[in-house]
Protein backbone atom coordinates (compact mmCIF):
# COMPACT_ATOMS: atom_id res chain seq x y z
CA UNK A 1 0.00 0.00 0.00
CA UNK A 2 0.87 2.92 -1.46
CA UNK A 3 0.10 6.36 1.63
CA UNK A 4 -0.28 9.63 -0.51
CA UNK A 5 -0.08 12.57 2.05
CA UNK A 6 -2.87 15.21 1.50
CA UNK A 7 -3.13 18.92 3.53
CA UNK A 8 -4.14 22.05 2.90
CA UNK A 9 -2.24 24.00 0.05
CA UNK A 10 -0.68 20.84 -1.57
CA UNK A 11 0.20 20.84 -5.25
CA UNK A 12 -2.11 18.85 -6.97
CA UNK A 13 -0.16 17.65 -9.86
CA UNK A 14 2.48 16.87 -7.75
CA UNK A 15 0.14 14.26 -5.21
CA UNK A 16 -2.62 13.05 -8.14
CA UNK A 17 -0.08 12.46 -10.86
CA UNK A 18 1.81 9.69 -8.35
CA UNK A 19 -1.61 8.46 -7.49
CA UNK A 20 -2.63 8.10 -11.12
CA UNK A 21 0.54 6.23 -12.32
CA UNK A 22 1.00 4.05 -9.53
CA UNK A 23 -2.62 2.51 -9.42
CA UNK A 24 -1.97 2.26 -13.53
CA UNK A 25 1.03 0.23 -12.78
CA UNK A 26 -1.19 -1.86 -10.28
CA UNK A 27 0.26 -0.42 -6.67
CA UNK A 28 -2.78 -0.02 -4.34
CA UNK A 29 -2.93 3.54 -3.26
CA UNK A 30 -4.85 5.41 -0.63
CA UNK A 31 -4.84 9.14 -0.67
CA UNK A 32 -4.41 10.51 2.98
CA UNK A 33 -5.95 13.74 4.24
CA UNK A 34 -4.28 15.31 7.11
CA UNK A 35 -6.82 15.89 9.39
CA UNK A 36 -9.71 15.66 7.27
CA UNK A 37 -11.19 13.90 4.26
CA UNK A 38 -11.62 16.89 1.98
CA UNK A 39 -8.48 18.75 1.34
CA UNK A 40 -8.09 22.18 -0.86
CA UNK A 41 -5.07 21.97 -2.67
CA UNK A 42 -2.65 25.16 -3.84
CA UNK A 43 -4.86 26.33 -6.47
CA UNK A 44 -8.05 25.95 -3.96
CA UNK A 45 -9.73 22.40 -5.77
CA UNK A 46 -11.13 20.47 -3.05
CA UNK A 47 -10.07 17.13 -3.35
CA UNK A 48 -11.61 14.03 -0.94
CA UNK A 49 -8.80 11.88 0.72
CA UNK A 50 -9.34 7.94 0.56
CA UNK A 51 -9.00 8.59 4.39
CA UNK A 52 -7.36 10.55 7.11
CA UNK A 53 -4.14 10.23 9.03
CA UNK A 54 -6.32 9.54 11.99
CA UNK A 55 -7.22 6.52 10.14
CA UNK A 56 -3.67 5.01 10.02
CA UNK A 57 -3.27 3.14 13.28
CA UNK A 58 -0.03 1.05 12.07
CA UNK A 59 2.43 1.18 9.40
CA UNK A 60 2.24 -3.12 8.60
CA UNK A 61 1.10 -2.95 5.18
CA UNK A 62 3.13 0.24 3.72
CA UNK A 63 5.04 -0.20 0.67
CA UNK A 64 5.50 3.74 0.25
CA UNK A 65 4.79 7.21 1.09
CA UNK A 66 4.74 9.99 -1.33
CA UNK A 67 4.75 13.75 0.21
CA UNK A 68 3.44 15.88 -2.78
CA UNK A 69 4.81 19.76 -2.59
CA UNK A 70 2.77 22.91 -2.51
CA UNK A 71 2.47 26.02 -0.03
CA UNK A 72 1.59 25.81 2.51
CA UNK A 73 0.87 22.24 2.27
CA UNK A 74 4.61 21.04 3.21
CA UNK A 75 4.52 23.31 6.06
CA UNK A 76 0.87 21.16 7.03
CA UNK A 77 2.57 18.12 6.11
CA UNK A 78 5.42 18.75 8.05
CA UNK A 79 3.24 20.02 11.44
CA UNK A 80 1.51 16.63 11.24
CA UNK A 81 2.96 14.30 14.24
CA UNK A 82 1.61 11.09 11.48
CA UNK A 83 3.37 12.34 8.69
CA UNK A 84 6.89 12.38 10.33
CA UNK A 85 6.23 9.51 11.95
CA UNK A 86 5.26 7.58 8.84
CA UNK A 87 7.91 8.98 7.09
CA UNK A 88 10.50 7.97 9.88
CA UNK A 89 8.92 3.89 9.89
CA UNK A 90 9.86 4.13 6.65
CA UNK A 91 12.92 5.56 6.71
CA UNK A 92 14.22 3.32 9.23
CA UNK A 93 12.45 0.58 8.02
CA UNK A 94 14.08 0.77 3.97
CA UNK A 95 10.81 1.73 2.64
CA UNK A 96 10.26 4.06 -0.31
CA UNK A 97 9.63 7.61 0.62
CA UNK A 98 8.51 10.21 -2.61
CA UNK A 99 9.05 13.51 -2.14
CA UNK A 100 8.58 16.68 -4.62
CA UNK A 101 9.28 20.25 -5.11
CA UNK A 102 9.25 21.56 -0.98
CA UNK A 103 8.43 17.98 0.43
CA UNK A 104 12.20 17.35 0.35
CA UNK A 105 12.62 19.68 3.10
CA UNK A 106 10.86 17.76 5.63
CA UNK A 107 13.53 14.81 4.80
CA UNK A 108 16.13 16.93 5.69
CA UNK A 109 14.85 18.44 8.43
CA UNK A 110 14.52 14.94 10.09
CA UNK A 111 18.11 14.36 8.87
CA UNK A 112 17.31 11.17 6.69
CA UNK A 113 19.22 12.88 3.60
CA UNK A 114 22.64 13.78 5.41
CA UNK A 115 25.50 11.95 1.98
CA UNK A 116 22.45 11.26 -0.12
CA UNK A 117 21.91 12.51 -3.87
CA UNK A 118 18.53 14.39 -3.49
CA UNK A 119 17.06 17.62 -5.19
CA UNK A 120 14.53 20.04 -4.30
CA UNK A 121 12.58 23.06 -5.60
CA UNK A 122 14.72 26.04 -6.52
CA UNK A 123 15.58 27.99 -2.70
CA UNK A 124 14.69 24.78 -0.67
CA UNK A 125 18.37 23.02 -1.63
CA UNK A 126 19.62 25.02 1.97
CA UNK A 127 16.69 22.62 3.72
CA UNK A 128 18.13 19.32 2.31
CA UNK A 129 20.81 19.39 5.09
CA UNK A 130 23.98 17.29 4.15
CA UNK A 131 22.69 16.40 0.95
CA UNK A 132 24.51 16.20 -2.51
CA UNK A 133 22.48 18.18 -4.96
CA UNK A 134 21.07 16.29 -8.10
CA UNK A 135 19.31 15.89 -11.12
CA UNK A 136 15.48 16.96 -11.37
CA UNK A 137 14.80 13.16 -10.12
CA UNK A 138 17.07 12.17 -8.04
CA UNK A 139 17.02 7.93 -6.40
CA UNK A 140 19.47 7.41 -3.35
CA UNK A 141 18.34 3.96 -2.11
CA UNK A 142 14.90 3.98 -1.06
CA UNK A 143 14.78 8.12 -0.97
CA UNK A 144 13.11 9.43 -4.88
CA UNK A 145 13.15 13.36 -4.69
CA UNK A 146 11.94 15.70 -7.13
CA UNK A 147 12.33 19.21 -8.32
CA UNK A 148 8.54 20.18 -8.72
CA UNK A 149 5.09 20.11 -11.02
CA UNK A 150 6.96 19.60 -14.10
CA UNK A 151 8.47 16.56 -13.44
CA UNK A 152 6.22 15.30 -11.92
CA UNK A 153 5.56 12.22 -13.85
CA UNK A 154 9.05 11.24 -14.25
CA UNK A 155 8.67 11.16 -10.09
CA UNK A 156 5.89 9.17 -10.61
CA UNK A 157 7.86 6.48 -13.01
CA UNK A 158 10.46 6.41 -11.26
CA UNK A 159 8.55 5.56 -7.76
CA UNK A 160 6.20 2.97 -9.79
CA UNK A 161 10.05 1.09 -11.27
CA UNK A 162 10.66 0.67 -7.59
CA UNK A 163 8.04 -0.86 -6.62
CA UNK A 164 6.46 -2.86 -9.64
CA UNK A 165 9.86 -3.20 -12.02
CA UNK A 166 11.41 -1.57 -14.96
CA UNK A 167 9.18 -3.46 -17.32
CA UNK A 168 5.97 -2.17 -15.73
CA UNK A 169 7.24 1.68 -15.49
CA UNK A 170 8.41 1.13 -19.28
CA UNK A 171 4.75 -0.11 -20.34
CA UNK A 172 2.81 2.54 -18.36
CA UNK A 173 4.73 5.53 -19.77
CA UNK A 174 4.62 4.00 -23.22
CA UNK A 175 0.68 3.84 -22.62
CA UNK A 176 0.56 7.44 -21.47
CA UNK A 177 2.39 8.60 -24.79
CA UNK A 178 5.42 9.83 -22.24
CA UNK A 179 8.43 10.79 -24.09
Amino acid sequence: MVYVFLADGFEEIEALTPVDILRRGGAEVITVGVGKKIVTSSHKIPVTADITTDDITDFKNIDAVVLPGGMPGTLNLEKCTKVIDTVKYCVSNNILVGAICAAPSILGHLGVLEGKKATAFPGFEKELSGAILDDYVSQDGMIVTARGMGVSTEFALKLLEILKGAETAKNVKDAIQCR
